[in-house]
């Protein structure tokens, strides 16, 4: 085939569906992934309540100004900016900024460290993971005890952290900058966790621990957690951006993804690796199948599949080669009465689907089977 006729690459993850939770930053993150083929779900998890007027961060902001911390940890970029806009506010940024030169700053990241540096700071030291542990691990190591230590909330406690400090001999002081909260509109996370507990989508993304923390709480509201828990746990990629991130998720016993290096664009990729290698490839009437979440690729080129043909497709597939009857495809068809004829109408929008109709084959007064290459049938005959 020459260029001219060669069709366009689809993307490593063509035919897969990929929850966003993020509330920053939602649109890039879903262009990355759409970029690369995937079906996007957007469902901001939380929303961010910038804390400009709020009379907790003013008496945390004038308590460090009257009395020098001894360490300031700044944990987020947009969090340090929003306390130094907020201090310009109420007439006291020249004050914070004069304080924040005399203490030990440290910044936890690339991104902290330009908001340090844009506000005309230095900071002392940052971590090259970016993660809290380090941080937590570099002062336990200078030691605390008896030292003041002010500490940039990112919209929740930080679990483990603060309370290391204190145990430590610390005297923590927490600087709540802005505060997660759940989003006015529900629908979209509603719809997202439905998604997920069918089975619907193939991986859902995470880029702060509250969007986490808030998907499991309207789960438990919705009654939805062991539902959630178990397609986290079996079919659904739940991929965080770090560590940190994925705390609200391990407390449950859900086993996550996460990139080395704790970006955007490295969590996109790890998916665009992690996804098709989780899909089932087969070798059917001389064509390479993999059947993917919502999509089959024919030779590389992806076929969009309803949902009760992707049903049928994966009854098939479980016992490739053999022949399945047509009542317990049925049974896979989701909504499906006891009337076999169903099986026959979502049988043929699959055949068309597929465009290739010798990829199924009918066994008369049996059921259906996948055409599997006979060199490789003996191969999975035992799955």
């Amino acid at each position: 085939m020459d260029d001219e006729q060669r069709q366009p690459d689809p993307g490593p993850l063509a035919g897969f569906t990929v929850g966003v939770t993020a509330a920053r930053r939602a649109d890039e993150l879903g262009a990355l992934l759409g970029r690369r083929g995937a079906a996007v779900l957007h469902a901001p998890a939380l929303r961010i309540v910038p804390l400009a007027d709020d009379s907790e961060l003013l008496a945390a902001t004038r308590r460090l100004i009257d009395r020098a911390p001894d360490v300031v940890v700044a944990t987020t970029a947009i969090g340090f900016r929003g306390w130094v806009e907020a201090a310009d506010g109420w007439g006291l940024g020249d004050a914070l900024l004069e304080r924040l030169r005399t203490v030990e700053l440290l910044a936890r990241g690339p991104k902290v460290k330009g908001a340090v540096r844009a506000a005309g700071l230095t900071e002392r030291w940052s971590p090259e993971s970016e993660s809290m542990a380090e941080v937590l691990d570099r002062l336990l190591a200078e030691g605390v005890d008896g030292r003041r230590i002010a500490v940039q909330l990112h919209g929740e406690p930080l679990p483990g952290f603060v309370e290391a400090l204190r145990e430590a001999g610390a005297e923590v002081v927490g600087v709540p900058v802005y505060r997660w909260l759940p989003p006015k509109d529900l629908g979209p996370v509603d719809r997202l966790l439905d998604a997920v507990v069918a089975h619907g989508v193939d991986a859902v993304t995470f880029t702060s621990a509250p969007a986490a923390a808030s998907l499991l709480n309207r789960a438990e509201e919705r009654g939805l957690m062991p539902g959630l828990l178990a397609a986290l746990g079996h079919d659904v990629v739940a991929a965080c951006v770090g560590p940190v991130t994925a705390v609200p998720l391990e407390a449950h016993g859900v086993v996550t993804v996460q990139p080395e290096r704790f970006r955007l664009g490295p969590l996109v990729q790890l998916l665009c690796r992690e996804l098709p290698a989780r899909a089932r490839v087969l070798p059917v009437a001389g064509h390479r199948m993999e059947i993917r979440g919502h999509a089959v690729l024919v030779d590389g080129e992806p076929r969009a599949v309803p949902p009760a043909g992707m049903a049928l497709l994966r009854a098939l597939s479980r016992w490739p080669g053999r022949v399945v009857p047509r009542a317990d495809l049925l049974r896979a068809l989701p909504g499906a009465g006891r009337d076999e004829h169903a099986v026959e109408t979502a049988m043929a929008r699959l055949r068309t689907a597929l465009g290739t109709p010798k990829l199924i084959q009918t066994v008369v007064k049996r059921g259906y089977r996948l055409a599997l290459d006979p060199a490789t049938e003996g191969k999975y005959a035992d799955d």
